[in-house]
Protein backbone atom coordinates (compact mmCIF):
# COMPACT_ATOMS: atom_id res chain seq x y z
CA UNK A 1 0.00 0.00 0.00
CA UNK A 2 2.93 2.35 0.93
CA UNK A 3 4.42 1.82 -2.63
CA UNK A 4 0.73 3.20 -4.13
CA UNK A 5 0.87 6.42 -3.10
CA UNK A 6 4.13 6.82 -5.11
CA UNK A 7 3.27 5.45 -8.07
CA UNK A 8 -0.16 7.74 -8.42
CA UNK A 9 1.74 10.28 -7.44
CA UNK A 10 3.95 9.98 -10.62
CA UNK A 11 1.25 8.85 -12.80
CA UNK A 12 -1.12 11.93 -11.99
CA UNK A 13 2.02 14.13 -12.68
CA UNK A 14 2.93 12.47 -15.82
CA UNK A 15 -0.36 13.03 -16.75
CA UNK A 16 -0.02 16.92 -15.83
CA UNK A 17 2.70 17.56 -18.02
CA UNK A 18 1.10 18.13 -21.25
CA UNK A 19 -1.16 20.27 -20.11
CA UNK A 20 1.64 22.83 -18.61
CA UNK A 21 3.60 21.81 -22.00
CA UNK A 22 1.72 23.91 -24.06
CA UNK A 23 2.67 27.12 -22.43
CA UNK A 24 1.40 29.95 -20.70
CA UNK A 25 -1.12 32.31 -21.76
CA UNK A 26 0.42 35.01 -23.27
CA UNK A 27 -0.27 38.92 -24.43
CA UNK A 28 2.03 40.44 -26.87
CA UNK A 29 1.66 43.17 -29.52
CA UNK A 30 3.65 44.34 -32.29
CA UNK A 31 3.05 47.97 -31.67
CA UNK A 32 3.88 48.39 -28.04
CA UNK A 33 6.49 46.83 -26.23
CA UNK A 34 5.74 45.16 -22.61
CA UNK A 35 6.96 47.63 -20.07
CA UNK A 36 7.66 49.65 -22.53
CA UNK A 37 6.08 53.28 -23.75
CA UNK A 38 3.16 54.22 -25.84
CA UNK A 39 3.70 55.84 -28.97
CA UNK A 40 1.61 58.51 -30.61
CA UNK A 41 -0.19 55.74 -32.18
CA UNK A 42 -2.04 54.87 -29.16
CA UNK A 43 -2.48 58.14 -27.75
CA UNK A 44 -5.71 59.80 -27.62
CA UNK A 45 -6.88 62.60 -29.84
CA UNK A 46 -8.98 65.44 -27.45
CA UNK A 47 -8.91 66.35 -23.84
CA UNK A 48 -5.63 67.98 -24.90
CA UNK A 49 -3.80 65.29 -26.70
CA UNK A 50 -3.19 65.01 -30.05
CA UNK A 51 -2.02 61.54 -30.68
CA UNK A 52 -3.43 59.11 -33.51
CA UNK A 53 -6.10 57.34 -31.41
CA UNK A 54 -5.26 54.22 -32.72
CA UNK A 55 -5.33 50.99 -31.24
CA UNK A 56 -2.53 48.55 -31.39
CA UNK A 57 -2.02 45.33 -32.30
CA UNK A 58 -1.94 42.67 -29.26
CA UNK A 59 -2.05 38.75 -30.02
CA UNK A 60 -2.23 35.92 -27.64
CA UNK A 61 -1.90 32.47 -27.43
CA UNK A 62 -1.99 29.31 -25.26
CA UNK A 63 -5.86 30.15 -24.05
CA UNK A 64 -6.82 27.85 -20.87
CA UNK A 65 -8.25 24.77 -22.62
CA UNK A 66 -11.98 25.37 -22.06
CA UNK A 67 -12.08 28.90 -23.39
CA UNK A 68 -15.50 29.93 -25.49
CA UNK A 69 -14.80 33.68 -25.65
CA UNK A 70 -12.29 36.29 -25.12
CA UNK A 71 -12.45 40.06 -23.71
CA UNK A 72 -10.09 42.58 -23.83
CA UNK A 73 -9.34 45.11 -21.78
CA UNK A 74 -6.91 48.61 -21.76
CA UNK A 75 -7.25 50.50 -18.13
CA UNK A 76 -4.96 52.92 -16.67
CA UNK A 77 -5.04 52.45 -12.67
CA UNK A 78 -3.23 55.80 -12.48
CA UNK A 79 -6.20 58.67 -13.72
CA UNK A 80 -7.13 60.68 -10.61
CA UNK A 81 -10.62 59.78 -10.83
CA UNK A 82 -10.44 57.50 -7.56
CA UNK A 83 -11.02 54.70 -9.58
CA UNK A 84 -8.92 54.70 -12.61
CA UNK A 85 -9.82 54.81 -16.51
CA UNK A 86 -11.40 52.27 -19.10
CA UNK A 87 -9.62 52.65 -22.15
CA UNK A 88 -10.93 49.94 -24.40
CA UNK A 89 -13.56 47.36 -23.73
CA UNK A 90 -14.26 44.89 -25.78
CA UNK A 91 -15.94 41.23 -25.34
CA UNK A 92 -18.03 38.39 -27.32
CA UNK A 93 -14.68 37.45 -29.05
CA UNK A 94 -15.18 34.25 -30.48
CA UNK A 95 -13.02 31.23 -28.86
CA UNK A 96 -10.88 31.04 -32.73
CA UNK A 97 -9.73 34.47 -32.64
CA UNK A 98 -6.25 35.02 -31.09
CA UNK A 99 -5.15 38.12 -32.55
CA UNK A 100 -6.81 42.01 -33.00
CA UNK A 101 -5.26 43.98 -35.76
CA UNK A 102 -4.08 47.29 -35.94
CA UNK A 103 -6.46 49.62 -36.14
CA UNK A 104 -9.46 47.16 -35.00
CA UNK A 105 -10.37 49.43 -31.40
CA UNK A 106 -10.85 52.43 -34.26
CA UNK A 107 -12.53 51.59 -37.18
CA UNK A 108 -9.27 51.55 -39.21
CA UNK A 109 -9.49 47.12 -39.12
CA UNK A 110 -12.36 44.64 -38.79
CA UNK A 111 -13.22 43.26 -35.74
CA UNK A 112 -14.55 39.65 -35.44
CA UNK A 113 -18.28 39.10 -36.27
CA UNK A 114 -19.96 38.95 -33.24
CA UNK A 115 -17.68 41.01 -30.95
CA UNK A 116 -18.72 44.01 -29.50
CA UNK A 117 -17.17 46.96 -27.93
CA UNK A 118 -18.41 48.41 -24.12
CA UNK A 119 -18.31 52.04 -23.38
CA UNK A 120 -15.07 53.50 -22.35
CA UNK A 121 -14.61 56.40 -19.72
CA UNK A 122 -14.20 58.76 -22.70
CA UNK A 123 -18.11 57.98 -22.70
CA UNK A 124 -18.58 56.04 -25.96
CA UNK A 125 -17.39 52.75 -27.01
CA UNK A 126 -14.07 51.74 -29.24
CA UNK A 127 -10.73 52.65 -28.47
CA UNK A 128 -9.58 55.60 -26.84
CA UNK A 129 -6.12 56.58 -26.35
CA UNK A 130 -3.59 57.59 -23.23
CA UNK A 131 -3.98 61.46 -22.25
CA UNK A 132 -2.78 61.89 -18.78
CA UNK A 133 -2.80 65.13 -16.68
CA UNK A 134 -0.03 67.39 -17.88
CA UNK A 135 2.96 66.82 -15.05
CA UNK A 136 1.79 63.60 -13.48
CA UNK A 137 4.04 60.78 -13.29
CA UNK A 138 3.98 58.75 -16.41
CA UNK A 139 0.71 56.29 -16.11
CA UNK A 140 0.27 52.47 -16.53
CA UNK A 141 -1.64 50.89 -18.89
CA UNK A 142 -2.50 47.45 -18.43
CA UNK A 143 -3.46 45.60 -21.70
CA UNK A 144 -5.13 42.24 -20.46
CA UNK A 145 -6.77 39.49 -22.28
CA UNK A 146 -9.50 37.11 -20.64
CA UNK A 147 -10.25 33.70 -21.53
CA UNK A 148 -13.56 33.20 -20.51
CA UNK A 149 -15.60 30.19 -20.07
CA UNK A 150 -18.91 31.23 -21.90
CA UNK A 151 -19.50 32.17 -25.68
CA UNK A 152 -21.10 35.54 -24.76
CA UNK A 153 -21.48 38.00 -22.14
CA UNK A 154 -25.19 38.92 -21.40
CA UNK A 155 -25.05 42.57 -21.24
CA UNK A 156 -26.54 45.55 -22.70
CA UNK A 157 -24.94 47.81 -25.45
CA UNK A 158 -24.73 50.73 -23.05
CA UNK A 159 -23.04 48.62 -20.31
CA UNK A 160 -20.48 49.91 -17.88
CA UNK A 161 -16.74 48.80 -18.43
CA UNK A 162 -17.64 48.08 -14.18
CA UNK A 163 -20.16 45.93 -15.65
CA UNK A 164 -18.29 44.21 -17.85
CA UNK A 165 -15.60 43.39 -15.73
CA UNK A 166 -17.53 42.11 -13.31
CA UNK A 167 -19.17 39.43 -15.97
CA UNK A 168 -15.94 39.11 -17.10
CA UNK A 169 -14.27 37.83 -13.74
CA UNK A 170 -17.08 35.89 -13.04
CA UNK A 171 -16.53 33.75 -15.92
CA UNK A 172 -13.01 34.11 -16.10
CA UNK A 173 -10.82 30.75 -17.02
CA UNK A 174 -7.67 32.77 -17.01
CA UNK A 175 -5.74 36.31 -18.20
CA UNK A 176 -2.51 37.50 -19.55
CA UNK A 177 -2.02 40.89 -19.30
CA UNK A 178 1.06 43.07 -20.21
CA UNK A 179 1.71 47.24 -18.95
CA UNK A 180 3.06 49.61 -20.85
CA UNK A 181 3.66 53.60 -19.89
CA UNK A 182 2.93 56.61 -21.18
CA UNK A 183 3.40 60.54 -19.46
CA UNK A 184 3.17 63.92 -21.10
CA UNK A 185 5.22 67.08 -20.07
CA UNK A 186 3.04 69.75 -22.07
Amino acid sequence: MRLLAPVTLVASLAFALPATAAGKFHLKSADVKAGGTLTEQQVFSGFGCSGANVSPQLAWENAPAGTKSFVVTVYDPDAPTGSGWWHWVVYNLPAATMELAKGAGSGKAPLPEGTAQGRTDFGGPGFGGACPPVGDKPHRYIFTVFALKVEKLEVSADASPALIGYMTRASSLGSASFTAHYGRKK
